[in-house]
């Protein structure tokens, strides 16, 4: 099944506002589609720390649907991504791990909670404006990377399942961003150069720090280096991932060689920031790592020991891996090349060529020697 078009009648769009979204419904109702847009509020504008950018895509969403022909309306799934979304990122924050709320909100908003909407509105499908591609293989959908390598949103779709890939349909998998910009051009959009969104959704454009203070109290402790010299203080582990260098306060110490210090540890219990020097320490690099939460697009789990690639964070070139499971639901990942800065909670994404298999939550590094580097807290 090609994604630019699918079999069916009638096809609802997610409108964020973005050029993307646009595209896609524009393409979509030139090839003859029965469309509409919705536009979904996904946070509680009633909030004050609501971000106010969500009125200006909201406007940008209609001036656009307008433009096409197409009625929009406005659909509020904020309940949907507070129970679903919201708090399972303050939670993972809380253990001192990394979310990926973008990967969750696919699966629980967008193709969960919208999807149902959609179909009881007697829709047969939804479409969003991500580059990605479907296809139908031998009886299953399988989810295959964006043509454009540069934009190639795969990474953040591989919970999607069977079911939802069957109603669900990406116009854009086989363009490129410079053509999706011309088409918005030549439609008269007046978002065709707008800026693409960046960062969490419901944070917008306010700093994140304070954003994170307001639902979690920070509490201040030791930067430590490994061999337990105290260093520093850091204002709140949750402010804090590993790989990180910036925001880290001790740099330019005379004691110091002029090689900038880099997060590899983070200790709940104790409140501990455990850093190195130098982009190249050994301590930022394991050859593995354990994972939870597997999903398998095609419903059904491969032959072991599997010889794959994975991208262990978004726009990373696929890394050549070996994945097993080792019980109680971990599989173990070893890759034939060191990785650098394996963060807990973020999501490891696994493929065969262009063809997305599925992918997991990270639970912790394992180092070069065979012994597991707990950097996610029990």
């Amino acid at each position: 099944m090609s994604s630019k078009g699918v079999s069916r009648d009638r096809i609802i769009v997610g409108m964020s506002g973005g050029v993307d979204s646009s595209v896609a419904a524009l393409l979509l109702k030139q090839q003859g589609y029965d469309v509409s847009g919705v536009f979904m509020q996904n946070w509680d504008e009633k909030d004050p720390e609501g971000p106010c950018q969500a009125e200006i895509d909201a406007h940008d969403a209609l001036a656009v649907c307008d433009k096409i022909g197409i009625s929009l309306d406005a659909v509020s799934f904020a309940s949907e991504y507070w129970d679903k979304v919201f708090t399972y990122f303050l939670d993972e924050y809380r253990s001192g791990r990394t979310p990926n709320p973008d990967i969750l909100c696919n699966k629980e908003i967008k193709f969960r909670a919208f999807l149902d909407y959609a179909l009881a509105q007697g829709a047969e499908s939804i479409a969003t404006g991500h580059y990605a591609r479907i296809r139908r293989h031998q009886g299953v959908f399988q989810l295959l990377k964006g043509c454009d390598a540069n934009k190639d949103q795969s990474y953040f779709l591989y919970t999607l399942g069977q079911s939802q890939l069957a109603r669900a349909c990406f116009p854009l998998g086989e363009y490129e961003k410079v053509e999706v910009r011309k088409i918005a051009l030549e439609a008269g959009f007046p978002n065709h150069e707008k800026k693409d969104s960046t960062g969490i959704c419901f944070i917008g454009e306010r700093k994140f720090k304070a954003f994170l203070e307001h639902y979690l109290p920070a509490r201040k402790g030791d930067i430590k280096t490994p061999q337990g010299e105290v260093i520093g203080v850091h204002e709140g582990l949750m402010f804090h991932t590993i790989g990180q260098r910036k925001g880290l306060g001790i740099g330019g110490r005379q004691e110091d060689d002029g090689e900038p210090w880099y997060v590899v540890a983070k200790d709940v219990s104790q409140n501990i920031l455990t850093v190195v020097q130098g982009n190249h320490h050994p301590l930022l690099y394991n050859r593995g790592l354990m994972a939870l939460d597997i999903h398998w697009i095609s419903g059904q789990e491969p032959l072991f020991p599997l010889e794959v690639s994975a991208k262990i964070r978004y726009r990373q070139p696929d890394q050549n891996c070996t994945v097993e499971p080792v019980g109680d639901g971990k599989y173990l990942v070893t890759f034939r090349e060191m990785q650098r800065a394996i963060a807990p909670g973020q999501s490891i994404v696994f493929y065969q060529d262009e063809v997305c298999l599925g992918g997991g939550i990270i639970d912790c590094a394992k180092n070069n020697e065979k012994q597991m580097l707990e950097v996610s807290i029990d």
